[in-house]
Formats: structure tokens, sequence, C-alpha cells
């Protein structure tokens, strides 16, 4: 059984959205106030229930019974995957207004474990009740097709960084990503800390430990980031726009020259 309890009535207010971000690089169009609005009609029709999960919590494990879809309020959560050898696999990183748990629908049962990386608050959702919601709220039923869409649009486009771009833009492209999760959320992009440790961050873009030190080690010598005196999990952006375009130099195809 889940441990989580109904917030009190006190928490149930409506969403405020926070102050949107500056500048950030667009992956899926939603925007802070986006958020707010989906979170906001959740809570009016379904009246989720709240828990607090902290660092390193599972929300559910592989081979767990489903009956439930969760959608993260605060904080972070990596997706894994155990391998056929026992190995952890992280196939997916969630942020603020993310959906968790799609892949318990087809079997019934999860097939990963999504696993808290900071303290956060996850609602949870019962698969009957929204189903019978989405009938009557047409408006409910686009935002499930939005979020099932934005996590096959996500899973393609990381398979193209992991097969197309070399080490240094794989976590370039990371970096920017998780900027732009920040940003949508409200938070500051500038400066943050990362709640990957390098093994994850590594595990998650298909290379060793050492490779994303390296990597992290030149986008720094490169002026592209900068760490902070408390550490290298805390990352300062001087300019998006120079970390999209360096990343962009990669994936655009070279001029061809006309044979004479």
């Amino acid at each position: 059984m889940l441990n989580y309890s109904p917030a009190p009535i006190a928490t149930r207010a409506p969403i405020i959205a926070c102050r949107p971000a500056k500048s950030h690089t667009e992956f899926d169009g939603r925007t802070s106030q986006h958020i707010v609005e989906v979170l906001n009609l959740l809570l009016e029709v379904l009246e989720p229930q709240r828990r607090i999960v902290r660092p390193g919590e599972a929300v559910y494990k592989a081979g767990d019974g489903f009956g439930n879809l969760y959608v993260l309020n605060s904080g972070f959560c990596k997706i894994v995957n155990q391998t056929a050898d026992g190995r952890e696999q992280v196939v997916g990183l969630k942020f603020r207004g993310d959906w968790m748990g799609f892949d318990g629908i087809a079997n019934g049962r999860f097939v990963c474990d999504a696993v808290a990386l900071d303290t956060g608050e996850v609602w949870v959702i019962g698969y009957d009740a929204l189903m019978a919601a989405c009938a009557r709220h047409i408006k409910l039923l686009s935002v499930l097709h939005e979020a099932m869409s934005r996590e096959i649009a996500r899973d393609r486009d990381s398979l193209i960084s992991v097969c197309t771009l070399p080490a240094d833009a794989r976590v370039a492209d990371f970096l920017r990503y998780w900027v732009h999760c920040l940003g949508r959320s409200g938070m500051r992009t500038d400066q943050f800390t990362l709640r990957l440790t390098r093994a994850d961050i590594g595990n998650y873009l298909g290379m060793t430990i050492e490779t994303v030190s390296r990597s992290l080690t030149r986008l720094a010598r490169s002026k592209l980031i900068g760490f902070t005196e408390k550490g290298r999990r805390d990352i300062h952006i001087p300019e998006i726009d120079a970390l999209t375009t360096f990343v962009q130099s990669y994936l655009t195809p070279p001029t061809s020259t006309a044979l004479h």
C-alpha cells in the first residue's frame, strides 16, 4: 500500500503561477502558466490525493500493480529500468507538471521504478476515476493525450541525442533541457543544483562517469557553463543561447559543395 494521505482542505487552493524565466529553450511548448492551468484543472475535476516524497523514495516500483497515474507538483524524479543482468538504467527524468506511470497501463503492472531526486509532492490519480472524468470533460482528455504525446516525443529526442551527438554536445543538450524544465516551472535557470549524480547522468546519456566529468570540464573551459564555489553539482549557465548554439552546430548538416 502507498503511504499517503489527503492534504488538508487549506492546501487545495488553486495553484499560483510562478514568475516565468526570462530565457529558456523551448522543447515541448509548455509554459509555467500552462502547467498551472493543468494542475488547477486536475484539482477541480479529480481532487487528487497528495503525497510528499523525499530523496531516494520510490513513488512506485517495477512489478507493482497498476491502479494510479502520478503527476509531479514539485521536486524531481528519475525513471529507472532494471536491465536483464540486474543493472539500473535511467530512462527518464520528470519535472513539475510531468505525468508518471504510463508504462503500467498496457499490462497492469509498472515496468520501471519512479524515484524521487529531491523532496517534492506527487499527486496520486486513480486511473478508473481519470477515465470516467475524461468522458465528462473533453479538456481533461486532451490534457491526458498531450502528456502521452509529450512522453513519446521526449523518448524520441533522447534517442536521437544518444545516437547522433558527440559527448560534449550530448552533455550540453542535457543541461539545456534541464534549464528548460526549470524555466517552465518558474524556477531560476541561470544557476541551479543538478539533482543527478555524475553516474546517473552518464547512465542516462549512455556515457561513462569519466566521460561526463571530462565533458563538463571542457564546457566550463569554453565558458559555456561554470561551477560555483560550493561544488561541481552547482552549475552556472552564463548564456543559454550560447549553449543552444553549441548543440545546434552538431545537429546542422554540413553544407555540400557542388561538383564541377
